[in-house]
């Protein structure tokens, strides 16, 4: 009983799954954490949420039962990956890791209705439980495909990163430096046109804040035009990745196609 619910539970391999498909139990908590999150979304409507405020209560007890149940049959059965070791020794290394850390975080934010009524605490609670959206990491190989694709190029990344932040730096300074005295409430400190830089950068562009003097708008122009690069390059790189990643999961699923690849690659 304990292999079989290890099997239904863990992910053995990503062949394994893409040839088979998900297990009929990660099937169910799939649904029911998509279930949670759905409700999680409406009882953050108050109108919806205090009419039928005990049945939305009841419903989190119930999702935490459900979650609560597979999180010790997690526990219970991860002993089977492997035999050798002493269970509790198993059992302890599983329930440090993050992601048993997780579960135990959503399953007692959705038992806590049992013991606190208080209307604000509820409010917390709500939110705590869309923690349940992170669980997908036990079942989605394409998403850990691409957490490795991005790790893979967090240099391009970091790089990216710091080129962004000069940008904003130094735009914020050359509209401080132009509009300082004109605009004092908006631009008299560079961490006040820091505000506009970031809102210029992203190309967001709400308004509220707008160079005025003709040495502000040139300046203002050649940020906002920075800016369409500095969006693409994490774009194009998060493109690539996500690629990389769609192909190891296709040479994955056919070897053949990986056999193919390595011959196209290979400069004998």
């Amino acid at each position: 009983m304990r292999r079989y619910v290890h099997d239904q539970l863990f992910i053995h391999s990503e062949a394994a799954q893409l040839r088979h498909g998900l297990s009929w139990m990660n099937r169910l908590m799939v649904t029911t954490i998509l279930a949670a999150i759905l409700l999680t979304v409406l009882a953050s409507e108050e109108t919806l949420f205090q009419p039928h405020r005990a049945l939305f209560i009841g419903a989190e007890m119930v999702f935490g039962v459900i979650f609560g149940v597979e999180y010790l049959a997690r526990v219970w059965a991860v002993v089977e990956d492997d035999p050798a070791t002493p269970a509790w020794k198993m059992r302890l290394r599983f329930m440090a890791t993050p992601v048993a850390l997780l579960d135990l975080i959503v399953v007692i934010s959705s038992l806590l209705p049992f013991f606190f009524s208080d209307l604000a605490v509820l409010r917390l609670i709500r939110l705590l439980r869309l923690a349940a959206l992170i669980k997908f990491s036990h079942f989605s190989i394409a998403l850990r495909e691409l957490m490795h694709a991005l790790t893979d190029r967090r240099y391009e990344l970091l790089v990216t990163l710091a080129l962004g932040g000069g940008l904003l730096l130094l735009g914020a300074t050359a509209l401080y430096w132009a509009e300082r005295e004109v605009q004092p409430e908006a631009f008299g400190s560079i961490p006040r046109a820091l505000y506009w830089a970031v809102i210029t950068l992203t190309a967001v562009g709400y308004g509220d804040v707008s160079p005025v003097t003709p040495l502000g708008k040139l300046l203002a122009s050649l940020v906002a035009m920075s800016g369409i690069g500095l969006v693409a390059m994490p774009t194009g790189i998060m493109a690539a990745a996500f690629s990389d990643a769609m192909q190891r999961r296709r040479a994955l699923n056919d070897p053949t196609l990986a056999r193919r690849e390595d011959d196209e690659t290979d400069p004998t």
